[in-house]
Formats: structure tokens, sequence, C-alpha cells
């Protein structure tokens, strides 16, 4: 079965949110043992510029790879399938 619209939304929102929350943590924790201390504002901006970064990223990956998809010979995908 085949995920609908709106679980894949679902889970794209899901997995930005928790890389956003991931990346805000981790900034929390680790820029403090460079001497970077920043507010807590701050590091949610940054957390958020990072954010948009990887979903832009994402996206051109995912454009990319399905481009590379509909050129590449057939072949190159049975590859990784069972033969029978």
């Amino acid at each position: 079965m085949s995920k609908t619209r709106i679980h894949s939304f679902i889970e794209s929102l899901s997995n930005v949110a928790i890389g956003y929350a991931v990346a805000l943590l981790s900034q929390l924790v680790i820029f403090p043992h460079y001497g970077v201390n920043l507010p807590l504002a701050d590091n949610m901006l940054i957390g958020l510029w990072f954010t948009l970064i990887s979903i832009i990223r994402s996206y051109i990956l995912r454009r990319a790879f399905n481009r590379a998809a509909v050129t590449a010979p057939s072949s190159v995908g049975k590859a990784f399938l069972p033969t029978k």
C-alpha cells in the first residue's frame, strides 16, 4: 500500500520538526564548548536557517535523483533486485 499525500506531508513535517529540535539541542550543547554563548532566541534563529538550508538541499537532491531515475537505463535498478 502506498502512502497518501497527507501521510507524506505529515512525514515531511515530522522530519523537519525533529531535525530542527535536534539542531537546536545540539547547538545548545556544542556551542558553549567552543566559547560561543548565544541567547536562546539567536540559537533558535540559527537552527531555523540551517533547517531551511536542509530543506532546500533535500529538495534539490531529491529532484536530481528523480531526474536520474527517469533518464537512467532500467538495468541500473535491476542490479539491486533479487534474481529469480
